[in-house]
This record gives structure tokens, sequence and C-alpha cells, in this order.
């Protein structure tokens, strides 16, 4: 009497652990860059978010703040929403703060966004100029601020 035989074989199991090892190969470094790439919003929302805030404070008191949270732009901490990023506001160079202002939002350290190599620093001034940097300090304003 002939036996038929059940299942897959090992080679067939291995054919297809392969096959799977491959597309996770492609597929998880792609969806981290999408991911690292939407959170960037984060800190472009946040710096919007300051430049509307410093308008509102310079028509009220004439002046721009370099206070994020309370008694100045009342906008919280010095985070982004998700605490992604660290937000700094400062006069630049050449300027003092009641004439003009520049606000960072820089990658905060032990946060997933700190691996985003490409584009590290973003920058808004008030007159709407946007800015962005990698981690090597190179412009990067064009793919960042997109």
């Amino acid at each position: 009497m002939k036996r038929n035989q059940t299942g897959v074989t090992l080679l067939e199991l291995m054919t297809v652990v392969l096959v799977i090892g491959i597309l996770s190969a492609i597929a998880i470094p792609s969806y981290r860059q999408y991911t690292m790439r939407a959170q960037r919003s984060d800190a472009t929302a946040a710096l919007l978010r300051i430049a509307s805030a410093q308008e509102k404070f310079y028509l009220q008191n004439n002046t721009y703040t370099t206070t994020v949270g309370a008694g100045g732009l009342n906008l919280g901490t010095g985070n982004s929403e998700r605490g992604w990023y660290t937000i700094s506001v400062a006069a630049p160079a050449g300027f003092t703060i009641a004439t003009a202002y520049v606000a960072t939002a820089t990658a905060a350290s032990g946060q997933p966004q700190i691996t985003d190599l490409k584009c590290r620093t973003f920058t808004i001034r008030e007159t709407g100029e946007r800015g962005a940097a990698d981690s090597g300090g190179t412009t990067n304003t064009a793919n960042c601020w997109r």
C-alpha cells in the first residue's frame, strides 16, 4: 500500500522564510523613512504656531518675546506637541528681540527623530522665512519643509 505525503517539506518551508526575509529587509527601512518624514510635521506645526503667537504678542506689546510658556506665548513647554522636538526662540544675529525673532525646532535627544539625519533642525523667522538643516548643519530647506 502506497502512502501519500501530506504537509510541506523543509525545502518549501525554507523558501517561504527566505521570501519573507527579503520582503522584510525592503519594507522595514522604507517604513522607517516614511515615519520620520511624517513626524517632521510635528516641528513645522510647532513653528507655525510660534509664528502666529509671536505676531499676536507683537500686536499687543510692540515687541517679540523669547518666552514660549506662561507670560509669553502661552504655548506650554519648550517642546513640540508630540515631544519629538525642542523649541526655542531667540533674536537673530544683529537684531534685538524687539524687532526680530528666529524660532528653532531641534530634534530632542532620546526621541526617534534624533536619528533623522536629513532634517535635524527647523527654523522660522518673523519675515516668514523658513529654514532647515541636516545633522551636519548643511541647509536642506527644500526637502524638509514640504
